[in-house]
């Protein structure tokens, strides 16, 4: 029986988190992890789903009856992410409708590069990997599945860091050289929690801002850190993206919250408040951040994909 794979890169957004949704241009780039979906058809009309972890452990399987769209069996009690899967399929089923066609059935099998708490777009990277093997726009998928911007669309497409912006509900992408030469400075850090990026948007939706104003200026920062060329000038624009920032979200920068007497400059990343932060820093960057009770510190060249 025919077979087919499909591979998805992770993202991460160095610049415009939040204002993105606004249309601020946003410096963005995939990540050397990502989702993998292999395809199977089997005789039997049944989808028969197995996700596995980045150890190889399966944390979600089931079963679905395609000629009744019905549960079949199911084998995981994971109800929120039974839903959401459902919802992205008929979702694609509905812009699609020969997809998953009852007269032949598909054993399904995801692989994830990443730990699933570390933010780098799990939920992304399965839909551009459906969208692809249901042959429809991934990012009207996206956008009927869940909210966003879709720049962590563009990250599972590119394997190139982007400047990504939405101009009037369109999402507009260009290849980018940013390969700073100081990236031997620049690393990484989980914070030990992921957070929920719908709930960070919902907040966002609540402050009463200038949105034309932020904007602007974010792209403006977007622009200068895109082509800075020093550390000490890419320390200054992180840290004027973050006051920026937290003026806005009336947050407090997580250099100051956490990480006072850090020799260097950190930047929230994505939805402020966990995931992954990016720090500038030196050789001695990494122990700062593991005696604090950060283990996973990665370097920025273990971390970007670059072409």
């Amino acid at each position: 029986m025919m077979a087919k794979q499909f591979y998805s890169n992770g993202k991460l957004l160095l610049t415009g988190e939040y204002a993105v949704l606004d249309g601020a241009l946003s410096l963005a780039v995939p990540t050397r992890y990502g989702q993998s979906l292999n395809v199977k058809e089997i005789e039997s009309p049944k989808l028969l789903w197995k996700s596995l972890d980045d150890k190889g452990a399966t944390w979600f399987e089931i079963g679905i009856d395609l000629p009744s769209w019905g549960m079949q069996y199911e084998l995981s009690a994971q109800k929120p992410v039974k839903d959401t899967l459902i919802k992205i399929l008929s979702v694609a089923k509905t812009l699609n409708p020969k997809f998953l066609d009852a007269s032949r059935g598909y054993q399904i099998e995801t692989k994830l590069d990443f730990p699933r708490g570390w933010g780098l777009g799990s939920s992304s990277t399965l839909i551009n990997n459906i969208a692809q093997w249901a042959q429809v726009d991934p990012y009207q998928l996206l956008w009927e599945t869940f909210s966003g911007s879709g720049y962590d669309i563009a990250c599972a497409q590119f394997d190139h860091p982007i400047l990504y912006q939405l101009k009037a509900q369109k999402p507009y992408v260009q290849k980018v050289h940013f390969d700073p030469p100081f990236k031997e400075h620049l690393f990484f850090i989980y914070q030990n929690r992921k957070q929920d990026s719908r709930e960070g948007i919902a907040q966002y939706r609540k402050t009463d801002i200038d949105t034309s104003d932020f904007v602007g200026q974010v792209t403006g920062i977007t622009k200068k850190i895109t082509a800075s060329k020093s550390i000490s000038e890419f320390n200054d624009l992180i840290i004027e993206h973050e006051n920026l920032l937290a003026t806005t979200l009336k947050l407090v920068p997580v250099q100051e919250s956490l990480f006072p007497d850090f020799n260097g400059a950190v930047k929230s990343l994505g939805a402020w408040g966990g995931d992954f932060i990016l720090a500038s820093g030196n050789e001695d960057t990494p122990s700062y951040f593991k005696e604090k009770g950060y283990d996973t510190v990665i370097p920025y060249s273990e971390m970007v994909l670059q072409p």
